[in-house]
Formats: structure tokens, C-alpha cells, sequence
């Protein structure tokens, strides 16, 4: 059964409407912001409800006084429960792990302190080494592009070599497990999805293609459905945004392909 099928069958428009109502959580972003797209990630993992409230980024609608009311920094997004206001989107995926902690997939490793550790160290590892790298890259490659702005090859190649040490690291610790963190998905490998889907529309794809352990692993967490649901608009975003208001082109679902990365045909 198509997944999309699947989910309105479990989760029909009346109980995520109530259960909006309930718990009240509001996600204010946008469904092609890679940073909107985590949190979206956490929250479908767990299956939980919330409002998608686009902010409209190409009119600079995040850097005006009513937005910058909720995220001083002008950034995407911010979750709202209630009077508890979120901006960061690894502090609010770990907000929502931590909250809901026995529903859906267990997204934390807290067995002992030693597992805590290990993923607590993993999810800098991302931020720190991973995240600046890939992000520049999907600017110049991805971004800059939808702009009509020309790509900085220099910077793309800079950012690529670094990006390889990084994923030789990812390549050697995956050897050893499943997951970056532990042999189970965790935010660790969450915090990853949102470049990494952008970067697979790219030739630095090859870097992730060239390495068989990081090959299995992105090939894994891109084909979870909660992710692919973070993906489409239609469930993620509940249809509310028609257009990408980025490019002001018509809506293209990144993560819905026929095929999968590297052009072999997913069953």
C-alpha cells in the first residue's frame, strides 16, 4: 500500500485536527527549509500532530517584527507548545524526544551514561563538523541556483574535501555500527536527513556514493517514511503552502522519486 494511503487511514484530517487542538503545537517555518524539515522529521517519527504556519521567506517575512517577536535571529523555525517557545531545530527535536519519549521511534539512547554520551557526542559531531559543510554545499548547489544566482565552484570544491574527512570518519564508525550513535536510529542520524536530501540532487552525491557504509546508511535513513513524509508537502505541510515560495516555482516533492539515489530503482 503507498504510504500516503496508508498514513490518512491511520491518522484521518478529524484526530490530527483534535490532537492539534490538544496539544497545541504550532511549527512556524517552511516546508523546504532544511532546518523546518528536522523538526517536521522528529515530529512524524513520533507521530504527533501540530499546525504548520508558513513563514514567507522569499518576501523576508522572518526578518520583520512579528516573526523576530518569536526568534529574535530571524531564523526558521520556531515550535510553539503552549507558552514554551522553541527556536533551534536540534533543541526542539530533543525538546519533542525527550517529551515524548515513549511514543513512536525512540529517537534517544539513554540506557546508561555511556549511551547518553555517545550520542550527545554524535549530535555535535553533526552540528560541528557535518552540518557547516553540507550546508554550504546545498547553498551553492541547491539555494544559489533556485535564485538565479551563479554557484561558487571554488567554495564547492573547499567544502567538498572537507566534507570527505568527514564521511572517512562516518565510513570507519559504520563498520562498527548500524547507526552513527548506536546500532538504532537516533536524532544523531535525524540531524543528517535534511542536507543529505539536497546533496543527493547534486554531484556531491558521489562523495556519500563512493563510500559503502555511508552508501547503506543514507540509503536507510532517506527511506524511512517519516522522512519521506517531511518531504512532501501534502504531509508534512497538510497543502497549505501550493507554490515554493523560495523560487515562486510550482511545488516539486524532493524526497518522492521513482528512483532512488544513485538511479537504482528502490523496490
Amino acid at each position: 500500500m503507498d504510504y500516503r494511503r496508508l498514513v490518512s487511514k491511520l491518522v484521518p484530517s478529524w484526530k490530527r485536527e483534535a490532537e492539534v487542538k490538544k496539544l497545541g503545537y504550532k511549527v512556524h517555518g517552511h516546508p523546504f527549509s532544511t532546518n523546518t524539515r528536522r523538526v517536521l522529521a522528529a515530529l512524524l517519527e513520533k507521530g504527533i500532530s501540530y499546525e504548520p504556519i508558513t513563514v514567507d521567506l522569499k518576501s523576508g517575512e522572518h526578518k520583520r517584527e512579528a516573526f523576530l517577536s518569536l526568534n529574535p535571529f530571524g531564523q526558521v523555525p520556531v515550535f510553539e507548545d503552549e507558552n514554551v517557545k522553541l527556536f533551534e531545530s536540534r533543541a526542539i527535536t530533543q525538546y519533542i524526544a525527550y517529551l515524548h519519549s515513549a511514543r513512536g521511534t525512540q529517537l534517544l539512547s539513554l540506557e546508561s551514561e555511556e549511551t547518553l554520551a555517545t550520542l550527545t557526542m554524535w549530535m555535535e559531531i553533526e552540528a560541528h563538523q557535518f552540518d557547516p559543510l553540507a550546508s554550504r554545499l546545498t547553498w551553492e548547489q541547491v539555494i544559489k541556483p533556485s535564485y538565479g544566482l551563479e554557484t561558487d565552484h571554488t567554495v564547492v570544491k573547499e567544502s567538498e574535501a572537507g566534507l570527505e574527512k568527514v564521511l572517512n570518519v562516518y565510513e570507519k564508525r559504520l563498520e562498527e555500527s548500524r547507526f552513527l550513535a548506536c546500532n538504532t536510529f537516533t536524532l544523531v542520524d535525524l540531524h543528517h536527513l535534511p542536507n543529505i536530501q539536497y546533496l543527493l540532487e547534486t554531484p556531491t552525491k558521489r562523495l556519500l556514493e563512493n563510500r559503502p557504509r555511508v552508501r547503506m546508511w543514507v540509503d536507510e535513513i532517506t527511506g524511512r517514511e517519516a522522512w519521506k513524509m517531511a518531504c512532501d508537502q501534502d504531509m508534512s505541510w497538510f497543502g497549505k503552502q501550493r507554490k515554493d515560495d523560495i523560487t515562486g516555482k510550482a511545488f516539486k516533492k524532493p524526497c518522492e522519486q521513482a528512483k532512488s539515489w544513485f538511479g537504482k530503482q528502490r523496490k
